[in-house]
This record gives C-alpha cells, structure tokens and sequence, in this order.
C-alpha cells in the first residue's frame, strides 16, 4: 500500500505497510524501533515508537522482529514524509490505522 496525500510535491506525505520501505525510511535516518517502556504489558510490546538520537530514555529499544509483529498486529500503516518543503531530509512520521489509510 503506497498513497499520497496533500501537500508540496518535496513535502509530501506517503502511506506504507511495506516493512522493507518502513525499515529503510528508518535507518537511513539513524533511528531505531522502540516501544514505550511505560505501555509493555506482560512482556509484550506496547505503543510503537522511532528512537533518535539522543535516545528518549522513555523509550526502549526492540528488534525489527517484534516492532513489525505489533505493527501487523494492530493493523498500523505508516505516515510519513521523505523532505521537508526546504529540502531536508524529514524524520516526520506517524503510525496510523490502515482503516484509516485509504
């Protein structure tokens, strides 16, 4: 699932489940797959997040595994954006329903 949404060509917005593309958009920007320490439960992953530098000490680090079975569990896309309207790289994201996708 690849969709576009409004804005400026540079700044535009993409919608993906692609877990490569995901993954990629990631790590090109230096970040990582956490969860919100404070939303584990049982052992399992809670509120799914990208760790930065500096890393968020309320974050914690999980591995690609588990990030993408919580992301096709809760049936999540992902928002988000390649630049900014100024050219730089963006590290603007955001998980959203698939539902709310389309």
């Amino acid at each position: 699932m690849a969709q576009r949404h409004a804005g400026a060509e540079s700044a535009e917005a993409h919608t993906t489940t692609d877990h490569s593309a995901i993954r990629h958009w990631i790590e090109v920007r230096n970040g990582r797959p956490a969860t919100v320490e404070a939303s584990r439960e049982d052992g399992h992953v809670g509120i799914l997040r990208v760790d930065f530098d500096p890393p968020d000490a309320g974050l914690e680090q999980i591995g690609w595994d588990e990030f993408f079975r919580k992301f096709d569990d809760a049936e999540l896309a992902f928002l988000y954006q390649d630049h900014t309207k100024d050219g730089k790289t963006s590290r603007f994201h955001k998980f959203i329903r698939r539902s709310d996708a389309r």
